[in-house]
């Protein structure tokens, strides 16, 4: 703040300054004094429509009327109200293929800390889907396997698949060095079941070391006309279903004081807004378990349990499949805006779980890796 006294020398510092080149000017007048004017230009953007039209430039900007570029106005970055798609019920949804899990057995060399020997990894929503193929990954790296689904039987199903696969690309092995895989029940939006699943899976493995919260769904209608109850569920599965799952088994690893690493799976949709299918409640879930995972992160490091997420992008599972042979024109605008051209297939994702979860990123929580082609770049 200003003093009086300097505020007073510097007005009149400024007004003899002023008065001398008052005084200069007048005492020494010149034939060659150029005066130059204020700058008076006309803004660029007063013409008319018509100018507008013809000039490139400012058809591609707000300035421009509505309807200049006609057809190409925004979009390919808008949401459409007429997309709906509704989550199938279980009897209507496709079931998910085994891959080829890549070997238990390292055929290749790689480094050893990649290994999940020895290791219990729960896995929520593993029976389909990205939960089934990253279970397949996580089996392979050397861990017993807890699947929890909402479907029990297919779970159970998927499991007995799971083992007759490893069988098949791990030939002459042992009984005692086959994995351990289980199926377990549980709606991972409710308390009581998600403690009851935890209790049931350590009945049988005895312990729990990694967990991957892949359950979840995704709808697409307009916000206004989403039904509310099937928003609550949807945030119910997303959201409430992580959270609960990754405390439960957090403070499972902080009585044993053991440490663990959590695997949170995201998307692309908690970073960016997905057009043209509407999805706003999905798309703020898929932005709290991101979140929720940096949180935790800092929360447990001093326990030594590591939160990391993976947001993965337009990926080709069983489901996508089916929803772009009834909706074919959403696949060539997704693709559209892909850097690589391409949607991703679940075994895109085989190698980051099992990087996240095993000694491999030891240093590394809180981090959100996007495996999405490069979606959230452009």
């Amino acid at each position: 703040m200003f003093r009086p006294a300097v505020a007073r020398q510097a007005a009149k510092a400024v007004f003899q300054s002023s008065r001398l080149a008052a005084l200069v000017s007048t005492a020494r007048p010149s034939l060659n004094t150029f005066v130059r004017p204020l700058s008076s230009s006309a803004s660029r953007f007063n013409k008319d429509d018509d100018d507008i039209k013809k000039d490139p430039f400012l058809t591609a900007t707000t300035k421009a009327p509505e309807g200049t570029l006609g057809e190409t106005e925004g979009r390919f970055a808008r949401t459409d109200e007429n997309v709906k798609i509704e989550y199938p019920d279980d009897e209507n949804m496709p079931r998910s293929p085994i891959v080829q899990g890549r070997g238990g057995m390292h055929f290749k060399r790689t480094l050893a800390q990649f290994s999940l020997e020895n290791r219990v990894t729960l896995v929520t929503g593993g029976a389909r889907g990205l939960g089934l193929t990253m279970s397949q990954a996580i089996v392979a790296s050397g861990s017993d396997l807890a699947i929890v689904d909402l479907n029990k039987e297919e779970a159970e199903d998927q499991a007995k698949k799971l083992v007759e696969q490893f069988q098949k690309e791990n030939p002459g092995l042992e009984a005692d060095q086959m994995p351990t895989v289980t199926a377990h029940y549980a709606d991972v939006s409710k308390p009581d079941s998600v403690n009851a699943a935890i209790a049931e899976v350590l009945e049988k493995h005895k312990k729990i070391d990694h967990l991957v919260t892949s359950a979840g769904f995704t709808e697409n209608f307009d916000a206004i006309s989403y039904p509310y109850d099937r928003i609550q569920k949807l945030w119910g599965v997303n959201v409430d279903g992580t959270y609960l799952f990754a405390t439960g088994v957090a403070k499972h690893l902080m009585e044993r004081k053991a440490p663990g690493s959590i695997v949170m799976i995201g998307s692309m949709s908690g970073a960016i807004v997905n057009v043209p299918q509407p999805q706003a409640p999905y798309n703020a879930a898929k932005a709290a378990v991101r979140h929720l995972a940096s949180s935790l992160a800092v929360e447990w490091a001093g326990h030594d349990i590591r939160v990391n997420c993976i947001s993965p992008g337009y990926m080709l599972t069983a489901l996508t499949r089916k929803i772009l042979e009834e909706n074919p024109e959403l696949r060539d605008k997704w693709i559209s805006l892909i850097p690589t051209g391409k949607m991703g297939t679940p075994e895109d994702l085989m190698g980051a779980v099992t990087f996240l979860l095993s000694d491999a990123s030891r240093y590394v929580t809180g981090a959100d890796l996007r495996v999405d082609g490069g979606y959230t770049l452009t």
